[in-house]
């Protein structure tokens, strides 16, 4: 017998694999779920992963969400932020929604839309991922052509760029290759711990002054 969606639980920082999804299943899932889930979804030819994330991995994707802010408002750079916006692409059979999602060097070519169709419009220019409880895989990414992912583990950054339909790592960031952001980031992170964010903010933006 096959239980309802709605039954199985998964507890926080745990994860939940399905195999032979149809894309259609898939597309019923999301909207058995609806929009005010906590679970994040990834579907790749056929898998769909469910997760729950933990207080900790919210944490990091706030702070680090802010820190890009921060960055584009102090270069002004125009930009969108999509945060957890699910991305699909029935052709490509993927589907992924990140932690959080920034549109900057295409941000005008998707400024103003409710709705985006990733076989039409571009995806976003940088993804970001909070890997505490498991690895994000890179297959989803690289097949929807997202430029660049990065990875947060609670220790370091991890910055993939992607060359050639793979990703890549980096020292340097695609979207700010004038900040060695890699180290500084972490290093921020902890510094929220204890000084707060809003005095961590006021640091970070004076470091970024500085590096420009």
């Amino acid at each position: 017998m096959l239980l309802p969606l709605e039954q199985i639980i998964v507890p926080p920082g745990h994860q939940l694999l399905l195999k032979n999804v149809s894309w259609q299943q898939f597309q019923d899932i999301l909207e058995s779920l609806g929009e005010s889930r906590s679970a994040r979804l990834s579907y790749s030819q056929g898998i769909l992963e469910i997760m729950t994330p933990l207080p900790e991995h919210e944490d990091y994707k706030v702070i680090i969400g802010d820190f890009v802010k921060a960055i584009l408002e102090e270069i002004d750079i125009e930009f969108r932020s999509l945060g957890s916006t699910t991305f699909e692409n029935e052709a490509m059979k993927q589907a992924v929604e990140p932690d959080d999602c920034f549109y900057i060097q295409n941000e005008a070519r998707i400024r103003g839309k409710k709705r985006l169709n990733l076989e039409i419009d571009p995806p976003p220019d940088l993804a970001i991922e909070i890997d505490i409880t498991s690895r994000t895989k890179f297959n989803n990414y690289e097949e929807l052509r997202v430029a660049e992912l990065w990875r947060y583990n609670g220790r370091k950054l991890e910055i993939n760029i992607l060359q050639s339909g793979r990703y890549v790592q980096s020292d340097t960031s695609l979207a700010f290759p004038n900040l060695l952001i890699a180290n500084a980031l972490h290093d921020f992170v902890e510094q929220s711990k204890i000084s707060g964010r809003n005095a961590t903010m006021k640091a970070f933006r004076a470091w970024v002054r500085e590096q420009l």
